[in-house]
């Protein structure tokens, strides 16, 4: 391990603890002991309490202990959810599967794919290849990658539940860019995510993955339904670069994140608009493992009262 390593892993110890996971090397640790050794008080701003939870954090981490639906199974899969939420909103919301699903990445017939086309996992964060261009793909890196992460289980890096069922595979997606946006470019797409609690979207933050001399970096902002700014912030994503107006459709993108989150107490919604159509991207059951902190530190209270919990 470089030095450069050695000094990030040292400034961010959680990622510790979901390295020697994602090696398989902390199964043996109970559940909740595991998020315990995760949770870092100085980091959070608060100690974890599983008993009682106060802030939306500390309540994510008890939803991952109790609140175990089997359909979340199928909610947090990739490909598995575009039936489900089709089926809500109808398939002109979902993005066009080109292939799979694949169990290997070594099953990929690359010349049956078209010029422009993106590969996923179904059930990780980071397993995918986008291709603009098949000339210029180097085939045998994205069957590396790909492989590499159907051998990973997502659970156990956070212990998110709804990941540790997924029967991992590989699929081909259609190459989607907005051509009505400047700010959508071969980089990626940018994202509409709802953060709803008990069915109602309470805010949104638009996210745009760049790439900054070859590294890339998550940018967002926080917004109100009413697209102000929103009043908090996150400190671990640098802010979203671009000004956008309103999407035409947007009271429609409110409304399909209201069906989806429906009868979940907490759900974020992931949407596209896409040349301004509206399409699937996925749910998310606990954003950033539950660890993503709120600034100013009475928002993390706030956002918690709106979670209310079986106790």
């Amino acid at each position: 391990m470089s030095f450069a390593a050695i000094k990030w892993y040292s400034a961010h110890p959680r990622a510790i603890f979901a390295k020697l996971s994602i090696m398989r090397l902390l199964d043996w640790v109970p559940d909740d002991a595991y998020l315990k050794l995760l949770w870092s008080p100085k980091e959070m701003g608060y100690p974890l309490d599983l008993k009682t939870p106060k802030a939306f954090n500390e309540k994510l981490q008890w939803l991952k202990l109790h609140n175990r639906d089997p359909l979340y199974t199928t909610m947090a899969d990739k490909y598995a959810a575009k039936a489900y939420v089709a089926e809500k909103i109808g398939w002109e919301h979902i993005v066009p599967v080109l292939g799979g699903p694949w169990q290997s990445a070594d099953e990929i017939d690359f010349d049956a794919l078209p010029e422009q086309f993106v590969l996923k996992c179904n059930h990780d964060c980071g397993g995918m290849v986008l291709c603009a261009d098949k000339s210029r793909l180097d085939i045998s890196a994205a069957r590396t990658k790909l492989n590499w992460s159907l051998q990973k289980n997502y659970f156990w890096a956070s212990r998110e539940w709804p990941y540790k069922n997924i029967k991992p595979c590989i699929f081909a997606e259609q190459y989607m860019v907005d051509t009505n946006s400047s700010a959508s470019t071969a980089q990626g797409l940018i994202d509409y995510k709802f953060y709803c609690f008990h069915g109602e979207p309470k805010f949104f933050y638009l996210g745009f993955a760049n790439m900054v001399n070859g590294v890339k970096r998550d940018q967002l902002s926080f917004k109100n339904l009413d697209w102000t700014p929103a009043e908090f912030y996150r400190k671990d994503h640098e802010p979203f670069p671009f000004t956008l107006e309103k999407p035409r459709n947007w009271e429609r993108m409110v409304e399909i994140a209201k069906i989806l989150s429906a009868g979940i107490p907490f759900v974020r919604v992931d949407l596209f608009c896409i040349n301004e159509q509206i399409y699937f991207s996925e749910l998310t059951f606990s954003p950033g493992g539950g660890f993503g902190r709120f600034y100013p530190d009475e928002w993390e209270r706030k956002m918690g009262g709106w979670l209310q919990l079986p106790l």
